[in-house]
């Protein structure tokens, strides 16, 4: 059975339609399949997709993310990839079932693919945590990108969680010292890290494996420092207010992008990747082979430096602030006058009330 979000009720109506033309069996019997009509109303399923995707808000955008039917890391690790090898356990204290990493071929190169799993069904979520990792899921992974950067072999890391996980066994284990370790790995590697986000990217759960030379998400995928509801809540201390969390934040691939966080936006099927996952496959495929071959003739330290600059370079970008930049106020130049144009009116006023006060003053001598 498939999943429809609040906003796809229309198509959903369609769908079912469809279905219905679709089975001869019907109440009265054994009946004509309406060919003409199935056609007729998947045109109308494909044109109102188009519509609605192209003018989804923020918050949408976050549920087309969160899709339960939205390919996972598994996935495309095992449809991305050949001779993958599965690795366990960080040495420590266990291994962390939140995060698939091992080394597989990619066009006949080898890589280290490391993915951040939520699972499929009941079972597999509650298996894998949701896909929130805990430290141990870290230190895994710190110890695979170690051993490939000593045999010089590339990273790539689908990101896909609503961050890490917060439980108080995981804050014991040293949660948070487990993510700035796994960022510093990540920019201290020698070798090139590839970061493509798939679903949700959230909060440090998210950049401990996406600290990488070129990050890359899917069109309908969010990259945030916490999740809307939990913005709303904390702002507002209302999670109705998602909407206007998702818009504060910036968190779409398309806002992103204009502020440089990201390098490149992979185009998704109409309807979102859910839909038609080959052509997702073929799209990331082709970016993943792009981005491998540019870097192949770097050496190490062009690498890391790359790395460096990127990093370095977030927040210098004029799209980057707090305030929009609709808001005339708060641009540049219209800042200063609006500050002499305050200076003034208050200056206006003091010299009024001064005048009015010497004005009563002599009237009372």
């Amino acid at each position: 059975m498939k999943n429809y979000l609040e906003f796809e009720k229309d198509i959903k109506a369609l769908e079912e339609e469809i279905e219905k033309l679709k089975d001869p069996f019907n109440k009265e019997g054994i009946s004509q399949v309406n060919t003409e009509k199935i056609s007729q109303i998947q045109s109308e399923i494909d044109e109102k997709l188009k519509t609605t995707y192209a003018n989804l808000n923020d918050w949408q955008k976050t549920q087309v993310a969160r899709h339960e039917e939205r390919p996972k890391a598994k996935y495309f690790i095992e449809n991305l990839f050949t001779n993958f090898i599965n690795l366990s356990g960080d040495r420590r204290f266990a291994d962390d079932q939140a995060v698939i990493a091992g080394f597989a071929k990619f066009f006949d190169q080898s890589v280290l693919v490391i993915g951040q799993e939520k699972g499929d069904d009941l079972d597999s979520r509650l298996k894998r945590n949701f896909g929130m990792m805990r430290p141990e899921g870290y230190r895994k992974c710190i110890r695979l990108m170690k051993l490939a950067d000593k045999f010089n072999i590339p990273v790539i890391s689908f990101i896909d969680t609503p961050g890490a996980y917060p439980g108080i066994g995981a804050e014991q284990r040293g949660q948070a010292e487990a993510i700035a370790n796994s960022i510093e790995c990540c920019l201290s590697l020698k070798v090139p890290i590839i970061s493509v986000i798939i679903g949700e990217g959230g909060s440090g759960g998210a950049i401990a494996l996406a600290s990488a030379n070129k990050i890359l998400m899917l069109e309908n995928s969010i990259y945030s420092v916490i999740s809307p509801e939990g913005c709303a809540s904390i702002l507002w201390r209302d999670q109705s207010k998602s909407l206007e969390a998702a818009k504060a934040m910036k968190l779409t691939a398309g806002e992103l992008l204009k502020m440089k966080i990201i390098d490149e936006i992979i185009s998704e099927p109409i309807g979102g990747a859910h839909r038609n996952r080959k052509e997702v496959i073929i799209a990331i495929e082709n970016k993943l082979k792009k981005y491998l071959d540019e870097f192949k003739n770097l050496s190490k330290e062009e690498i890391i430096n790359h790395r460096k600059e990127k990093f370095l370079e977030i927040g210098k970008h004029k799209s980057f602030g707090v305030f929009s930049t609709e808001d005339v106020r708060f641009k540049k130049d219209n800042f200063l006058n609006y500050i002499k144009s305050i200076s003034f009116k208050v200056n206006k006023k003091i010299i009024v009330i001064l005048i009015l006060v010497a004005i009563v003053g002599f009237f009372l001598i």
